[in-house]
């Protein structure tokens, strides 16, 4: 059984069901493959990856592939936690948008509900640092370089790091994704352990 995640999975410890699945079906071999939501839908399509798990931009489902969504969420303000904003419960955007940000890479669907919350805001923000992982996002807004947006519960666990929820801010919907006409035994095997 081939899994694909994108680095900021938070609908599932991983982990613990690949161990469930593991101890239900010890015949079956496992990999792991962390990659892009776009890249993750290519390799399911093409037959390379069983299921995937995916996170996009609110309104833009995943096609070409079964999808069961997961969870939505709004994403947080990652700031240091000696940053200004460290006390505050909640920020606007227009407050965000002077920030140096890290972010995902641009044109990735990890960038893209950010991008796109900040534009329909009318506001411009300068992205300093792409990214393609939560811990380097995190390791730089912990060393006060820049602020992130990111899921909250990846935030909570950071060290040095502090969440502040965004009024009217970015929100991403994570799915789990298998190929459309013919999922593997081990897909839907995997499918069902997957809260």
């Amino acid at each position: 059984m081939r899994l694909g995640i994108i680095p900021s999975v938070t609908a599932f410890d991983v982990p613990a069901v690949l161990r469930r699945f593991r101890e239900a079906h010890p015949q079956v071999g496992v990999s792991l493959r962390v990659d892009s939501s776009v890249e993750l839908v290519a390799a399911v399509r093409a037959g390379e990856t069983d299921v995937a798990v995916l996170g996009l931009a609110q309104g833009e489902p995943p096609s070409g592939v079964r999808h069961r969504e997961l969870v939505r969420e709004r994403l947080v303000a990652a700031v240091a936690s000696d940053h200004p904003l460290a006390g505050r419960q909640r920020t606007g955007l227009a407050r965000l948008a002077d920030e140096t940000f890290a972010d995902f890479p641009t044109g990735s669907p990890g960038r893209a509900q950010s991008d796109r919350a900040f534009s329909a805001a009318g506001l411009r923000r300068e992205v300093a640092f792409e990214v393609p992982t939560t811990d380097l996002l995190l390791g730089l807004v912990r060393e006060g370089l820049a602020v992130a947006m990111l899921s909250e519960p990846l935030v909570a666990g950071a060290d040095g790091v502090t969440a502040v929820r965004v009024t009217r801010g970015p929100q991403r919907v994570q799915y789990v994704v298998c190929d459309d006409l013919n999922p593997s035994p081990a897909a839907l095997a995997f499918l069902a352990l997957v809260p």
